[in-house]
């Protein structure tokens, strides 16, 4: 008698055994996962009612302010500087351009690098 084919079969149906194993392993994943979300959820802050909204200030909406700036001049040094010889550590702030108009590109430049200018 051949067993062959038996043998095949019981293969088989161990194999389907592990991938319904498996699956089940997935799906309560997926639900603990589920659950774990919806208590953490629950656990955060309401979404704000709409009379707790910002609203806008008296005087009305907060206008942009454009100017130029001018960075501060490095220091001139015989040896390399570093941040830490800088003064104010590198943390130099910029000030305010005398100049009110905006900055332009050289005529024929499209300001990029690598542009094929002239």
């Amino acid at each position: 008698m051949d067993t062959t084919w038996m043998d095949i079969a019981a293969a088989n149906g161990a194999l389907a055994a592990g991938l319904l194993v498996a699956g089940v392993v997935v799906v309560a994943l997926l639900i603990g996962a589920f659950v774990v979300g919806v208590r953490v959820r629950r656990r955060e802050p309401r979404p704000p009612r709409p009379d707790e909204q910002p609203r806008l200030p008296a005087d009305g909406p907060v206008h942009e302010v454009r100017e130029n700036r001018e960075p501060a001049e490095v220091p001139k040094s015989e040896t390399r500087l570093t941040p830490h010889d800088m003064p104010a550590h590198g943390n130099i702030p910029s000030r305010p351009s005398p100049s009110k108009e905006r900055p332009r590109w050289t005529e024929g430049g499209s300001g990029s690098f690598g542009s094929g200018g002239t």
